[in-house]
């Protein structure tokens, strides 16, 4: 009850944080949504051709949202770094508080922010014509699958954060992330992609995750990749905690020398 009470105030510190900085509510949630917009008026004319049978707007929806979490997962990194550096870390561990609370706080508040970023993406695309053929049940599958996928890059961002050297390095490792989500078939089929990066495209791990989300959202079914989400999800999860709560062991005894 203890370590669930800490977690729950090292969340709400970190909420805070995150609703105290224009900067960064204008990176997580502006920035994918100007370009959803971008794509879909600017863009759309010419790449919505390739999505035959597919509103372009109902096509990219799940690309955006990803691209969301990634933007948001970047920021935690950031903080958890910055913690850090100013000592903070260090002072919490000193006081009557459950050490299991510092890491899962900061998962808690990324998770819950990245949530709503994506609520409010998924809001936008609505007004903007995105339609949905999904059903109670297949809400509730691409609820458990985008935070399956948010808790899983969070861990790897509070991971990377207690890795880099500096606040500013923190959430470098996002690029490479957004690096992946343009190649996938996030805003163009793989279809139209030359053979190489088909290749790549069709076998990296934020493909299935993008097509059971599109295929959940406008056919209403889980669509044939739907375990191979799952699976690179939960997977991804388990390693990048493991390795978080290693890396948190170094630097708490590397403090403590």
């Amino acid at each position: 009850m203890r370590s669930l009470n800490d977690t729950k105030t090292m969340a709400k510190r970190s909420l805070k944080h995150i609703l105290r900085s224009p900067d960064t509510i204008i990176t997580v949630v502006l920035t994918p949504i100007a370009m959803m917009l971008m794509f879909v008026f600017v863009l759309g004319g010419a790449l919505g051709q390739q999505t035959v049978g597919v509103k372009y707007v109902d096509f990219i929806t799940p690309g955006i949202i990803v691209l969301t979490v990634i933007s948001g997962i970047a920021y935690a990194a950031f903080r958890l770094n910055t913690d850090i550096q100013k000592g903070i870390i260090n002072r919490f561990r000193t006081m009557p508080v459950a050490p299991s609370s510092i890491l899962s706080g900061q998962a808690a508040s990324s998770t819950l922010s990245n949530l709503f970023s994506c609520f409010l993406v998924l809001a936008v695309a609505f007004a903007i014509g995105f339609r949905s053929s999904a059903g109670p049940t297949e809400w509730l599958l691409f609820a458990v699958l985008l935070t399956l996928f948010i808790l899983a890059t969070t861990w790897m961002a509070i991971f990377f954060g207690l890795q880099a050297k500096s606040a500013e390095g923190a959430g470098s490792f996002s690029y490479i992330l957004m690096f992946l989500i343009f190649l996938s078939p996030s805003f163009v089929p793989t279809s139209s992609m030359t053979p190489v990066l088909r290749g790549f495209a069709e076998n990296q791990p934020f493909t299935p995750i993008i097509e059971t989300m599109r295929s959940l959202l406008t056919t209403g079914t889980p669509g044939d990749k739907v375990w191979l989400a799952f699976a690179w999800c939960i997977g991804l999860l388990v390693v990048m905690y493991s390795l978080a709560i290693r890396q948190y062991k170094r630097r708490t005894i590397v403090a403590n020398s």
